[in-house]
């Protein structure tokens, strides 16, 4: 059975029965996508038969693919079900210039995290990238979601990637977590 995970898995045989298991109610999309991630990643860290879940892989804090997907138009026709997690403190003042540019772009004050949320890795990058621009100061809601569409197009239609795509152009953040004040 060639699966995608056959490589990887000749060198970890006990660890593939059940993650081929439950990727048998997969299909689509997303079960591509978990063959690609654990042809660069790895093995998952957790896995249901609803998500799949890589933690601190590559420049990423948290890596989910969900099964279900959610029809997202923004820049072009797409759907959502890869999530995936940064450390970033978000400026609470941007919450809604944020959920303007992309509503699949889901910053998390309490702990410290932006979460872009598409259907490929570039993606999710291009979206923080342009996120952080908006933060900065560099870029308006309007220019963000116009470069988003000008980088996409040139993605999805001519394979052209962008450095907007390809690497996160702001320094990795820590300790960026908020746990609020407590009232009493």
């Amino acid at each position: 059975m060639n699966n995608g995970f056959s490589g990887y898995y000749r060198q970890h045989p006990s660890l593939h029965p059940f993650l081929d298991q439950i990727l048998e109610g997969w299909t689509g999309e997303p079960k591509k996508t978990v063959y690609l991630l654990v042809n660069k990643y790895g093995l998952p860290n957790e896995a249901s038969s609803r998500r799949i879940i890589w933690y601190n892989n590559g420049p990423w804090k948290r890596t989910i693919v969900h099964l279900d997907t959610v029809l997202h138009n923004s820049p072009t026709p797409h759907l959502d079900y890869l999530a995936q997690t940064i450390d970033y403190k978000v400026p609470v003042q941007f919450f809604d210039e944020l959920a303007q540019f992309d509503g699949s772009l889901y910053p998390d004050r309490t702990a410290g995290e932006a979460t872009a949320k598409c259907d490929h890795e570039s993606t999710n990058i291009m979206a923080l990238n342009l996120m952080h621009d908006i933060v900065t100061g560099k870029r308006t809601v309007e220019n963000a979601m116009h470069a988003a569409v000008e980088i996409e197009k040139a993605l999805r239609l001519k394979g052209q990637s962008s450095p907007y795509t390809t690497g996160f152009l702001f320094p990795k953040q820590s300790h960026t977590a908020d746990p609020g004040i407590a009232a009493f």
